[in-house]
């Protein structure tokens, strides 16, 4: 199992939201490739980015700081915000990011994902954020009438090589991952899920790992990392013995 330490991007600095809300957002520092080297020197190979002002808008808005956390940082970027069309993807690919992950698009023009997906093999991952089981877009200030299971289905045989869900109400709060509601979605779709959203300590780490083989492809985590809660060598090791 991947364990994914997060920088979430807002004006160019490090931060963490509240259930995705961008006016309760905490900063913890204002260079983000020296954090991607912190958390590389702690043993991480893969890195997950957010670009939140790009989420919002639709469109980069940290382009510079995405792109000296990808040329400083030695392991995978995963990188998200505001991807939504064809010009943007090429961009990010030929920056050097690993993967793409497109959250709004997936909703509202899914056969453009499916046309990346295919076009960059094992490259695009489709965020399923989920408000009370309904899926999410526009920086999560709109909720869908789509469940999180048919947003999923809709990619299962398209070359998406995973799904992220986010359980808003969770995230950034240090309530614990929804184990429970990851687990039913990756038991329900053919695509392995990373998950997102609430992770407190090394128990989430534990027990998200003991579910791999149900398709539990890796976990996202930010807060508890910053904080102090979660040391993110022991995350790594257990995630890698799993």
């Amino acid at each position: 199992m991947i364990v994914f330490p997060a920088i979430d991007l807002k004006a160019g600095q490090v931060v963490r939201l509240a259930e995705g809300d961008m006016d309760r957002a905490t900063v913890y520092g204002d260079d983000p490739a020296a954090q991607a080297m912190l958390f590389a020197e702690a043993g991480a190979e893969h890195l997950h980015v957010v670009d939140l002002d790009g989420a919002f808008v639709g469109e980069s808005r940290n382009r510079e700081a995405v792109e000296q956390v990808v040329e400083q940082f030695p392991g995978y970027v995963q990188l998200g915000g505001g991807i939504r069309d064809r010009e943007a993807v090429e961009g990010w690919f030929d920056l050097g990011v690993a993967r793409i992950v497109i959250g709004t698009a997936a909703l509202k023009d899914p056969e453009f994902v499916k046309d990346m997906a295919r076009e960059f093999a094992g490259g695009i991952v489709v965020a399923v954020d989920a408000r009370d089981g309904m899926v999410a877009t526009e920086g999560w200030a709109e909720v869908s009438d789509v469940s999180i299971v048919d947003m999923a289905r809709r990619f299962e045989d398209a070359g998406v090589a995973s799904l992220l869900f986010t359980d808003i109400g969770r995230d950034g709060l240090l309530k614990g991952c929804n184990i429970d509601a990851t687990v039913e979605l990756a038991q329900r779709t053919d695509l392995p899920v990373i998950a997102s959203g609430g992770v407190k300590g090394l128990d989430d780490i534990h027990i998200l790992s003991m579910q791999a083989d149900q398709g539990i492809e890796g976990v996202i985590t930010g807060r508890a990392l910053y904080d102090g809660r979660l040391d993110l060598t022991a995350a790594l090791a257990m995630a890698a013995r799993a």
